[in-house]
């Protein structure tokens, strides 16, 4: 009888995990034994590190050749209902449709989504750059700015959040603006961070760069003071400032997709499915997890991934391996990640490149640039749809990804 490999999502993790498994099927001669099948809304997986950059429409890989020629099934839909007592995934298809669909593996990519805390007007005023289409909205509302008369609000962006998305957005925004605007506008774009230093997470090593680029395109900072309310002229924090402006992003923290929820297992603080070194989910041996809604171990000294592409990939390689192998008799791998570097582009003032956990900066400026070109160009991509290459491409433990 056929078994059955089901990954949920499309993403970095979902796509590597399911070339993966078919790379082990491939080796294993288990063409006919082995169904693997990726079910996601659409075959496309999304190049979110991208979204903050021009035109977002265009950041989206198709995966349906990709998929052909290695031999993956793609179902469209959305994953409604996991079970807890048999095998099975309830999925509502695009056409509205519900049907049941049986597993003997199952790997959780699904990714996150950022957190929207209940701010009054958050929902109904703020933008994004978590997903394409919020790109796209705000991307159209900030070409459409320049129908507006100008003013104080029309010529000023607030980013909420001075994390990684936060800067990337912020960087960006100066020279977009005035491109769209014209020369003359009072172009003014503010980073709000509750936090007392920009960059929370990012640490001191990266901080003075950081902020040496920021002050140099004028992006202002307001730290240590929240967001507590957003309307369709601009925000009020929590110590009473208001900042006009029309166009509010928010770029808060990241959480598991909800459907880790559904698993009966140890879940983090972001709401990410605590995995073994294999990848299982605990209490769950048939299921595992991988890339936003996986915790994992990267090596022995209590590093865990993050919800990055550096780790989505890697996890995907080994995810869908370990889920093939187990089907096949053959052995599963650890996983292991011990390199880890931070790359954060600064817009037309460059980049900043750091290596290692206490993120030690090696490059910065233009030639750092290069480095992150290069990342956003070529290394998340997913591969071609040659079969041997892209098989090739989904082996765990390959160093390819920065």
């Amino acid at each position: 009888m056929q078994k059955k490999i089901v990954i949920v999502g499309a993403g970095f993790s979902g796509t590597m995990s399911a070339l993966s498994a078919a790379r082990v099927r491939a080796e294993a001669g288990a063409e006919a034994e082995l169904d693997i099948v990726v079910v996601a809304p659409e075959p496309v997986l999304t190049i979110r590190p991208r979204l903050y950059e021009d035109n977002p429409a265009l950041m989206g890989a198709p995966l349906e050749e990709l998929f052909e020629v290695t031999g993956i099934r793609f179902i469209d839909g959305f994953v409604r209902a996991i079970g807890t007592e048999f095998p099975e995934l309830t999925i509502e298809r695009r056409s509205g449709e519900f049907e049941t669909l049986i597993y003997d593996r199952l790997v959780l990519a699904a990714g996150s989504r950022v957190v929207h805390p209940p701010i009054p007007g958050l929902a109904d005023y703020a933008f994004s750059v978590d997903q394409r289409r919020e790109a796209e909205v705000l991307w159209e509302h900030v070409h459409a700015l320049a129908r507006l008369p100008q003013s104080l609000e029309r010529d000023t962006v607030v980013i909420a959040g001075g994390g990684f998305t936060g800067i990337e957005t912020a960087a960006e925004m100066p020279a977009r603006l005035r491109s769209i605007l014209g020369d003359d506008a009072a172009v003014r774009v503010v980073i709000v961070e509750r936090a007392p230093e920009i960059g929370p997470d990012l640490g001191v090593g990266p901080r003075p760069v950081i902020e040496e680029a920021l002050g140099a395109m004028g992006v202002e900072l307001v730290l240590g003071k929240a967001v507590t309310c957003v309307d369709p002229s601009g925000v009020t924090l929590e110590d009473g400032t208001r900042i006009p402006s029309n166009t509010v992003v928010w770029t808060g923290g990241l959480r598991a997709s909800p459907l880790a929820d559904m698993i009966d297992a140890p879940k983090d603080a972001l709401g990410r499915l605590v995995v073994d070194r294999h990848l299982r989910v605990a209490r769950n041996p048939v299921i595992f997890a991988s890339g936003d809604m996986a915790c994992a171990q990267t090596d022995d000294l209590g590093h865990q991934t993050l919800m990055a592409c550096q780790h989505a990939m890697p996890l995907g390689r080994f995810s869908g391996h370990n889920a093939a192998a187990d089907l096949l008799g053959r052995p599963t791998l650890p996983y292991s990640q011990e390199r880890y570097v931070t790359c954060l582009d600064l817009g037309p003032w460059g980049a900043i490149f750091c290596e290692g956990w206490d993120r030690k900066v090696v490059f910065s400026g233009a030639e750092a640039k290069k480095i992150k070109s290069e990342i956003n160009s070529v290394f998340i991509y997913p591969p071609k749809a040659d079969r041997e290459k892209a098989l090739a491409a989904a082996t765990p433990g390959i160093t390819a990804d920065v």
